[in-house]
């Protein structure tokens, strides 16, 4: 069970230093639009959750505000800022380090801002990926194209060479912009750097397409993602509606979680069944997926299914090789459903004419929507206070509408999915009028 010391951030140091933005907040007081920096945000959102835990409201479990200080931490004269984009793309990687410049030039005064190319290995010399140094005219446009001038990388990387790297260089801010796999780094990065007393915070960006980081809300570019994959099950359904015993199979991303799948399925009521890894089925049964997928194309003519690609796996040989980031290689549900319902069709004299897409790095690679780019922005300049305000080994988030602070070790304890029992799901039974149990 979480407690209050579990959220707790690390500091550098006492903040001394007057901000550059205490007009902006000389005055403030918490309200329903705002917190306060001496105020902190519940982790609890319901009256029965609050007393369920029986503690006094000084030792509820909650969060530090998000946004700018009256005092920080480092002197932005004097501050050298890093920036690294790890792993794989997604929408919005380009407004968040744009942003981050912004906010680090122009309110604060930080002209020292590096950009280290392709992830964690950019702190590793040996790999020769010379620095770029970011500045808002280098920035100004590049959240108009999709991907990270930067560049990413899978995989892990020694954490004594890329702290001595920070080092070498004096950087005093390192913004890592990454998944779960980047934010174990950041969070070694931070414990070797506060070992070596050397001065240095570390801030998360959260990014992940599939949206299974926890207790930040939702990752950027993952609205951008769900809305890609919708037009992709429009196409689907219209294809299917136009073939005999058409069946359009839409395969969306989604290793551990199926948050693209069920919010792009909900965005236009066109899927008729939704598989996601959270939520375990049958493939043969009376009440198996097949027979219903036939069903519905007795009924209507055709069939939509929306599929994440972790979904089904028990269904599949089990894979005995994993990725540069250490993820088991997944088998292709998206063949299988195909091959499986195929061969349904054909054992009753029949013939399903199947209309096959897979989005997935199509959607990666895209521009963020005007929605994602804004959470991007507000994102980057929360991330930039907390670092210029000296915490570290923490990443920002959305709890709620509220901007917080998360200890990096909170939101990696464990991964963000679908809950069967929770409403999400519940709307995705609403939506498709699939069973609510295929097992």
């Amino acid at each position: 069970m979480v407690t209050l010391a579990d959220l707790q951030v690390t500091r550098l140091g006492e903040c001394t230093v007057p901000s550059p933005l205490a007009s902006y907040v000389g005055g403030r007081a918490t309200n329903q639009y705002y917190v306060g920096e001496d105020d902190r945000i519940l982790f609890d959102d319901t009256v029965e959750l609050v007393r369920a835990r029986g503690l006094p409201l000084d030792e509820m479990p909650s969060f530090e505000t998000g946004g700018p200080r009256a005092d920080i931490y480092f002197e932005p004269s004097k501050t050298r800022v890093g920036i690294v984009t790890c792993g794989g793309l997604c929408p919005g990687l380009n407004d968040v380090i744009r942003a981050l410049v912004l906010e680090l030039h122009e309110h604060y005064g930080v002209t020292d801002v590096t950009g280290f190319r392709n992830g964690f290995a950019g702190l590793v010399p040996e790999h020769g990926l010379s620095p770029i140094h970011l500045t808002p005219e280098f920035v100004q446009t590049i959240h108009e194209r999709g991907g990270t001038v930067l560049g990413s990388s899978r995989g892990a990387q020694d954490v004594g060479v890329m702290v001595d790297t920070l080092q070498r260089r004096r950087i005093d801010i390192l913004f890592v912009i990454g998944g779960d796999g980047s934010l174990h780094g950041a969070h070694r990065i931070a414990e070797e750097a506060l070992a070596r007393d050397a001065g240095i915070a570390v801030v998360g960006v959260p990014k992940t397409i599939d949206n299974d980081i926890p207790h930040i809300g939702q990752s950027f570019g993952f609205q951008t993602a769900y809305s890609r994959a919708a037009q992709s099950i429009k196409a689907a359904k219209i294809e299917a509606e136009a073939a005999i015993n058409g069946i359009g199979i839409v395969k969306v991303m989604g290793r551990h979680a199926g948050f693209i799948a069920c919010y792009s399925a909900i965005a236009n009521h066109d899927a008729d069944f939704v598989l996601i890894p959270e939520v375990p089925f049958d493939l043969d049964g009376d009440n198996g997926l097949l027979a219903h997928v036939r069903r519905t194309v007795e009924d209507q003519g055709h069939a939509v299914l929306v599929v994440a690609e972790g979904a089904g796996q028990e269904h599949l040989p089990h894979a005995e090789t994993t990725d540069a980031s250490g993820n088991k290689r997944l088998a292709d549900i998206g063949r299988l459903l195909r091959e499986r319902i195929g061969d349904d069709f054909e054992a009753r004299g029949e013939e399903a004419l199947f209309r096959y897409f897979d989005p997935g790095y199509f959607i990666r690679s895209v521009p963020a929507d005007p929605a994602d780019s804004v959470y991007c922005a507000r994102l980057a300049q929360t991330a930039v206070h907390a670092g210029m305000a000296g915490r570290t080994d923490l990443v920002v988030g959305r709890r709620r509408h509220r901007f917080v602070h998360v200890p990096i070790a909170y939101v990696t304890h464990r991964t963000h999915g679908v809950s069967p029992d929770g409403d999400l799901w519940l709307s995705v039974l609403e939506s498709t009028s699939q069973p609510h149990d295929m097992t």
